[in-house]
């Protein structure tokens, strides 16, 4: 089973068009999961976290959308034996278990696009850290999981510049994506083609368009969970989806 990097988007995203005809097409293309591991950028917690393990309601971290958004369902089963799994790999961390915390946004908006029925089993795992070595490691040890059929996904948005987008992103998602967002996406697209894992590690320091991408990393964190579990730490990973809605990066990508 490969690994994913998601741009989740916001949940009005799901009424793209364009963005769920590549979501649906990703899953498509992939082999059909037995169970989902999702690390989200919308949950920071150290220790290491694992969210609940039977059905429990959806957290709606977000606010000023229409109703319509917080009537979401997403009754996907638990997954138990897997959160065991995971906490087996972390035997030398300590991991805490959230029994009451059901699928965040950046979870089960992308799911709800790509596996509709919700008859997959899914977990979601905290962000210990946001520094890349960190979650690099953590890609390692959960990467035995891609045999047993575990599709891990790092869901979190190529660039995430909120408080730099103008009035007209906000009123037009189609408008142009702004000159930091598209700097900063062609220099991950050219990291990624190259297998330059190294390079993208050291985003602060290295990539164009920063700060205004990620004035805050928790959205580009995730992906080195994903790139962690490559059998290749080289190998390029597969970019299906790309382009901007609102001015942001939504590039994703497919790991071997």
């Amino acid at each position: 089973m490969p690994a994913v990097f998601l741009s989740h988007g916001a949940p009005p995203l799901v009424d793209d068009v364009t963005w769920t005809t590549e979501l649906r097409r990703l899953a498509e293309d992939l082999p059909r999961p037995r169970q989902i591991l999702v690390v989200s950028a919308h949950w920071e917690a150290a220790p290491l976290m694992l969210g609940a393990t039977r059905t429990v309601p959806l957290t709606y971290d977000f606010g000023g959308f229409p109703q319509r958004f917080y009537e979401v369902t997403y009754p996907a089963p638990g997954a138990p034996d897997l959160a065991r799994d995971v906490e087996a790999m972390m035997a030398d961390t300590t991991t805490v278990h959230r029994t009451d915390r059901g699928l965040d946004h950046g979870a089960y908006v992308p799911l709800t696009v790509m596996y509709p029925d919700a008859d997959i089993p899914v977990l979601q795992m905290s962000l210990p850290t946001l520094e890349p070595d960190g979650l690099l490691d953590i890609g390692r040890r959960l990467a035995p999981l891609r045999e047993n059929g575990t599709l891990i996904v790092g869901s979190g948005f190529m660039t995430h510049g909120l408080p730099h987008l103008s009035r007209q992103h906000w009123a037009d998602p189609a408008a142009p994506a702004p000159g930091w967002s598209t700097e900063f996406d062609l220099w991950a697209e050219e990291r990624l083609e190259d297998g330059d894992i190294d390079g993208l590690a050291a985003f602060r320091d290295r990539a164009p368009g920063m700060p205004y991408a990620h004035p805050t990393i928790e959205h580009f964190s995730p992906m080195f969970v994903s790139l962690g579990t490559a059998a290749a730490p080289d190998t390029a990973p597969e970019q299906p989806i790309d382009g901007y809605w609102m001015g942001l990066a939504k590039r994703s990508f497919v790991v071997t």
